[in-house]
C-alpha cells in the first residue's frame, strides 16, 4: 500500500478545488455580504440558513451544529471518508496526479480510491449499456421506449441503455478495462456465484442514477422478458459506498438548476415519467428510486429549494418566486389509487415546515405523468402541476370524500376518518385551520371534530410545532441589510462587532476586551497583510485576557507568525489549523467567515475585488495587498491590545512596588513603571501617528 500523500501535491489539489462549486453542488447558496455566501447545513437538519461559506478564505462554518473547516474537511464530512480519500477523491476530479512517499516498496503511482475507482466503474457501465441500446438483441428495450413517446434523441439524453442477457457480459467489458472482480461486487455491478461473479443487471432496460453534480451512483432497470430469474417488474443498485436509495433521486443532475432557480420541486414516481415531465417542460421533475420519499429525499430537496426568512419572521408555505408564475412548492404526483393515497398518508410523516409546501397533483383519470403525455401531450401535464392541491387539503379531501355526509351516520363515518389525519397535522395554527375546514365540509358542530382530533393527537403522541415561528438563523441573521451595502459608520461597526460577539461559539461574553480580541483575531485570520508587522512583533500573549485567544497568539506563533508574501489564503489557513490543531479548528473556521466591520464588508481584499469575480478562484491566489481601511482597521485593533498589555503590565509592577518592603526592591520597581510608561507613551505616538498605515 502507498504512503501518505507527498505533501506538495496536497497543496497543488487544495490550490486547485473550488470551495464555492464543490459546496453548491449540493447546496443553494446565496450571497450573504461581498465574497461570503450562505445555505442550509448539509450536516444536519435546519429550516433557515446557518451554514456560512467564504471562498475567498476557502473556509465553511456552520452556527448551527459548529462543523466547519477547509475544503478537504466538507468533502470529508459529506462523503464519509478520511482526509486522505477525500485528497484523492478531489485529485481525480481536478485530474491532478498525486505522489506518495514510499512505504514498504509500494508503488506510488496514483490509481484512485475505493470511492473514485466505483464512480469509475459505473461510468464505464453507463458507456456500456448506452452502447448495447442500439444492438439488434436490444430491440425490446427500443420497442418500449418508443411506445412510451421517446426518441433515440430523448433516450440519449437521459442515459438510457441496455443491460444484454448474457451471464457475464458487463464483467468481462469491466475486467477489460482494468476493474477488479471486488470493485464490480463493490460498486453493485456484480453478485458472486456458484461459478464467479455475473452481471447483476441481465437482460433490462436501464436508467443511470446520478447525483446533483452529474456522478453515476448506481442504475435502475426494467424487466423485459418473462423468464428473467429476477421477478421484479424494476430493481435498482443494492445500497452500497455510493448508491444509499433513501438519498438518491433520479433527475436530480438535470433538475438541480431549475430547482434552485424557480424553488419548485416535483416529486414523480418512474423513470419514465421524470423523462416524459422534463419533455413536457416541466424541468423540477424528479423521482425516487425503489422507496418511499422520506426525510433524507426531504433534506436534499430542502437545501436546493433553500427555505428564507425576513425580519425575524418564518417564511413557511408556498412563496412568491420572482419572474416565476408558480409560488414555491413541492409537488407530489401520485396515482388517485389507493397506493397513491397511501404514499400521499407517508408525506404526513415529513416536517411541518416542509409540509406546508407540499402541494399533491392527480390526473383526473389517475393516469401517472407518462401515460397523461401519451394521451393528452405535454400541455397536460404543466397543467397537472399549475392544478396541483395542497397536501392537507387533498388528503382530507379525499377522505370526507368517501362518505354520504347528507346522513348523520355518514356524516360520524367522516368525522371518524378524517380526524386521525387531522390530529397528525404537527403545526398547531394549522390543525385549528383544517379542524374547521373539515368541520365545515362534513356540516357537523366544530366542538365534535375537536374532540375527536385531540383524542386522535393523544393516542399517536403527536408533537406540538409552529412551522411559522421566527427563528434564530444564527450567525448571518444580524446583517440581513448588508446585501443593500449599507454605508458603514461608527455606529454600524460598533453594531456589527457586537453582533459577531453575540453570535460566536466558542466564548459566550460582551465586553470591549473579548470583543477587541476577537475582531484582531478575525482579522488576523481573514487578512493577515493588514495587519503591520512591526506592531505584530510587540504583541505578546499577556496582550490577551480570553483563554481561546492567548491559545489562538500562540497557535499563530507556532505557525510562524504572519504569512510570508505570496502566501494564499488557503494555505495560511491550513497552515493556522494545522498549528491549533483539533482543538481551535472549529474557532479558527468560525473566524474565518466572521464578517468584518469594513466598508462594504470588504473583509477578504481590495476595493477592486468587490466586482466580478470567480466565488471559489481567489482562496488559491497570493493574498492581495491590503486596503488602506483594512490597515487602519488592523492597526486600531493591534494598538489596542499593545496598549491593554502595557496597562498590565504597569499594574503588575504596581502592584509589586506596594508589597515591597526592600527599598532597593521599591526603587527597581518604579524605575521599571517608569521606563513601561514611556515604552506606552512612545508605541501609542507611534501607532496613532500611522494609523492609516
Amino acid at each position: 500500500m502507498a504512503g501518505m500523500i507527498k505533501k506538495e501535491d496536497v497543496e497543488r489539489v487544495r490550490n486547485a478545488a473550488d470551495l464555492y462549486d464543490i459546496v453548491s453542488a449540493t447546496v443553494a447558496l446565496k450571497p450573504s455580504g461581498v465574497g461570503a455566501y450562505v445555505g442550509l447545513c448539509p450536516f444536519h437538519d435546519e429550516r433557515t440558513p446557518s451554514f456560512n461559506v467564504r471562498p475567498s478564505v476557502g473556509s465553511w462554518h456552520c452556527f448551527g451544529c459548529g462543523r466547519g473547516g477547509d475544503v478537504f474537511k466538507f468533502v470529508q464530512e459529506q462523503e464519509n471518508i478520511d482526509f486522505r480519500e477525500a485528497v484523492e477523491l478531489l485529485a481525480d476530479k481536478y485530474h491532478i496526479e498525486l505522489h506518495y512517499e514510499n512505504a514498504g516498496g509500494a508503488n506510488d503511482s496514483h490509481r484512485g480510491t475505493k470511492r473514485a475507482r466505483l464512480l469509475e466503474a459505473n461510468e464505464e457501465a453507463q458507456k456500456f449499456f448506452v452502447s448495447q441500446i442500439l444492438t439488434e438483441e436490444a430491440l425490446p428495450a427500443r420497442k418500449l421506449l418508443a411506445g412510451r413517446n421517446f426518441s433515440q434523441q430523448d433516450c440519449a439524453r437521459f442515459g438510457c441503455g441496455y443491460a444484454p442477457q448474457g451471464w457475464d457480459n458487463l464483467v468481462r467489458h469491466l475486467a477489460d478495462k482494468g476493474f477488479t472482480q471486488q470493485e464490480m461486487l463493490d460498486a453493485g455491478l456484480a453478485r458472486q456465484g456458484a461459478r464467479g461473479i455475473y452481471d447483476y443487471f441481465r437482460g433490462r432496460a436501464t436508467w443511470p442514477i446520478r447525483d446533483s453534480t452529474g456522478r453515476t451512483l448506481g442504475f435502475g432497470a426494467r424487466k423485459l422478458y418473462d423468464d428473467d430469474s429476477i421477478a421484479a417488474k424494476y430493481i435498482n443498485t443494492p445500497d452500497t459506498q455510493l448508491y444509499h436509495k433513501n438519498q438518491v433521486l433520479y433527475g436530480i443532475d438535470l433538475a438541480k438548476p431549475q430547482i434552485v432557480k424557480k424553488r419548485q420541486a416535483v416529486i414523480v414516481e418512474g423513470y419514465t415519467d421524470v423523462m416524459a415531465m422534463h419533455l413536457a417542460g416541466v424541468d423540477t421533475a424528479v423521482a425516487t428510486c425503489g422507496t418511499a420519499f422520506g426525510e433524507e429525499h426531504a433534506k436534499i430537496v430542502r437545501r436546493l429549494i433553500s427555505d428564507d426568512s425576513l425580519g425575524g419572521v418564518q417564511l413557511t408555505g408556498p412563496l412568491r418566486v420572482e419572474g416565476e408564475p408558480l409560488s414555491s412548492r413541492i409537488v407530489f404526483t401520485f396515482d388517485g389509487d389507493a397506493a397513491g393515497q397511501k404514499a400521499a398518508l407517508h408525506a404526513f410523516g415529513l416536517d411541518s415546515s416542509f409540509q406546508t409546501q407540499t402541494f399533491v397533483a392527480v390526473a383526473d383519470n389517475n393516469l401517472d405523468p407518462c401515460d397523461l403525455r401519451i394521451e393528452r401531450g405535454d400541455d397536460a401535464l404543466r397543467a397537472l402541476v399549475v392544478n396541483a392541491r395542497p397536501l392537507y387539503d387533498f388528503v382530507i379531501n379525499v377522505a370526507i370524500g368517501k362518505f354520504d355526509t347528507q346522513y348523520g351516520t355518514g356524516q360520524m363515518g367522516a368525522v371518524k376518518a378524517v380526524a386521525p389525519l387531522i390530529a397528525r397535522i404537527k403545526d398547531k395554527s394549522l390543525l385549528d385551520l383544517y379542524t374547521r375546514k373539515a368541520a365545515r365540509r362534513i356540516g357537523i358542530d366544530l366542538a365534535i371534530l375537536q374532540r375527536e382530533v385531540q383524542s386522535a393527537r393523544r393516542a399517536q403522541h403527536v408533537p406540538n410545532e409552529d412551522a411559522y415561528a421566527s427563528r434564530q438563523r444564527g450567525y448571518d441573521r444580524n446583517y440581513e441589510r448588508e446585501r443593500e451595502q449599507p454605508q458603514m459608520n461608527e455606529a454600524r461597526m460598533r453594531e456589527i462587532e457586537r453582533g459577531n460577539a453575540r453570535s460566536q461559539h466558542f466564548h459566550r461574553i460582551d465586553d470591549n476586551v473579548f470583543i477587541t480580541e476577537m475582531q484582531f483575531m478575525a482579522t488576523l485570520v481573514q487578512i493577515p497583510r493588514a495587519v503591520n508587522a512591526e506592531l505584530f512583533k510587540a504583541l505578546t500573549v499577556h496582550c490577551f485576557s480570553t483563554p481561546v485567544f492567548q491559545t489562538m497568539f500562540e497557535a499563530v506563533e507556532a505557525a510562524g507568525g504572519l504569512p510570508e508574501p505570496g502566501t494564499s489564503p488557503g494555505q495560511w489557513l491550513h497552515a493556522l489549523t494545522k498549528a491549533g490543531g483539533p482543538l481551535l479548528a472549529p474557532v479558527i473556521t468560525e473566524l474565518a467567515v466572521m464578517n468584518l466591520p469594513l466598508p462594504q464588508n470588504m473583509a477578504n481584499g481590495n476595493a477592486a475585488q468587490t466586482g466580478q469575480q470567480e466565488p471559489g478562484s481567489q482562496s488559491a491566489q497570493p493574498m492581495p495587498e491590503a486596503s488602506a481601511e483594512q490597515r487602519q482597521y488592523a492597526n486600531q485593533l493591534t494598538a489596542s491590545l499593545i496598549d491593554t498589555g502595557y496597562m498590565r503590565r504597569i499594574g503588575m509592577l504596581r502592584q509589586q512596588a506596594s508589597r515591597a518592603t526592600n527599598t532597593h526592591d521599591q526603587i527597581r520597581l518604579f524605575g521599571a513603571i517608569t521606563e513601561v510608561e514611556r515604552e506606552r507613551k512612545d508605541l501609542q505616538s507611534q501607532i496613532f501617528g500611522s494609523a492609516a498605515g
